[in-house]
């Protein structure tokens, strides 16, 4: 019998593992530098925490978590996003008591049952970064440097970023039962899923590709009549914090965040390398979150990117490549030798190979040529005598008779 993975998973090996490795070392240097620390939260989580924090009519919670009964007779629920988790974690510690100002960032799997396609999978991996206890249109503006910043670092520079404002929770109360208003009142020209929105949750009709539900959306309500005084003030702040800090941006009105406690900021970041599938990166405000999962009251703000839809498009040529991959040629009467080398080597944290079952020396100079390493060593009954290898640099076909110090030194 013959076990395949499961729809929807992947496998990750060879160039997989090192794209994974090369984004998640890059996010960590690049968000320390702004001050954000990691943390781990756990993979299952009470599934009333998601239809809380994401929202029961949204396709996500109604359609595409994993969720099911524990021994405990609990319904829990594999994490299909990770701001939910983090928040919760931030109350559970009582962060918002001690010391509110709190910057995280996270990484790891998530889980959607959607169908799959390219770049997306039931199992993706996906960063993240979360900042409470600060509302300010600088840190805001800080956050979208910080983005751009990180995916310039894997070589990703086509990029496009598309700001909106959303405005404060009680001008977008009045704002939305606006537009409730006029999509009802066109409802028959809407398509099933925009009339289903419309009753719901009228933003995310935003969201929607029907040539129909776009043509209806011309005519809405527009968002930012409906701004008063402090959330006006508030994106101009944004945009001008935007310009000093040189990143170029565009104003999409139509992008929203579908969710009750998302405010003011919100943004995508776009690479033309995805094709219609351009969104890398996004992310918004979120002032209510933790009062809807806690009762308290404490400013919010993060974006997340998927792991695997970076990997498509990033810069491969920045991979590291390990220029320090020795391989080691021996005979049956120099095995004591070897040990000897390796451990020398191996002290000194350099990548060493060679074969557990002795081959013929043609063979083993074969086995390094096809593994591609740099450098080759070989152990000779001569070399014992002198208490030294012979050394060959692949690169050049240079080849001489050193110590195992000298050895060291030249491929450090």
């Amino acid at each position: 019998m013959k076990f395949e993975t499961l729809r929807g998973m992947k496998d990750m090996f060879s160039i997989d593992v090192d794209k994974y490795n090369f984004i998640v070392n890059t996010a960590k240097k690049t968000f320390d530098k702004y001050g954000y620390s990691n943390i781990i939260t756990p993979i299952l989580e009470e599934t009333d925490l998601f239809k809380r924090a994401v929202g029961d009519e949204t396709d996500v919670v109604s359609k595409e978590m994993y969720t099911f009964m524990d021994k405990g007779d609990r319904s829990v629920t594999m994490r299909p996003e990770g701001t939910a988790g983090v928040v919760r974690a931030y109350l559970n510690a009582g962060f918002h008591k001690s010391s509110p100002n709190v910057k995280w960032y996270y990484y790891g799997p998530m889980y959607r049952y959607e169908a799959p396609q390219k770049g997306r999978y039931r199992e993706f991996h996906q960063f993240g970064v979360e900042s409470f206890g600060i509302r300010s249109p600088f840190l805001d503006a800080e956050l979208i440097t910080m983005a751009c910043e990180f995916l310039n670092q894997l070589g990703i520079n086509d990029l496009v970023v598309e700001l909106n404002s959303l405005g404060s929770v009680e001008s977008r109360i009045v704002y939305i039962k606006e537009l409730q208003n006029y999509l009802l009142s066109n409802i028959d020209k809407l398509s099933n899923d925009s009339k289903i929105r419309a009753e719901k949750n009228p933003l995310r009709v935003f969201d929607s590709k029907d040539e129909g539900d776009q043509k209806v959306l011309e005519s809405a309500p527009k968002l930012h009549d409906f701004f008063d005084e402090e959330s006006t003030k508030y994106f101009e702040e944004l945009k001008s914090t935007l310009y000093k800090f040189n990143v170029k941006y565009v104003i999409n009105p139509a992008l929203v965040r579908g969710l009750d406690y998302y405010c003011d900021t919100v943004f995508e970041i776009k690479s033309s390398k995805l094709g219609s599938q351009s969104t890398v990166l996004g992310g918004g405000r979120y002032d209510k979150l933790t009062e809807i999962l806690g009762g308290v009251k404490v400013p919010g703000i993060g974006f997340a990117a998927g792991i695997e839809r970076l990997s498509m498009i990033m810069d491969e040529s920045l991979l590291e490549k390990n220029d320090k991959k020795i391989y080691i040629a021996y005979f049956e009467e120099t095995k004591d030798y070897l040990l000897e080398v390796l451990k020398e080597l191996r002290k000194h944290d350099l990548n060493v190979e060679f074969e557990y079952s002795l081959k013929g020396f043609s063979a083993q100079m074969k086995k390094a040529n096809k593994i591609g390493v740099n450098y080759v060593i070989i152990l000779g009954e001569n070399e014992i005598k002198n208490g030294k290898v012979t050394f060959k640099d692949f690169n050049t076909g240079n080849q001489e008779e050193i110590s195992i110090t000298e050895v060291i030194e030249r491929v450090k």
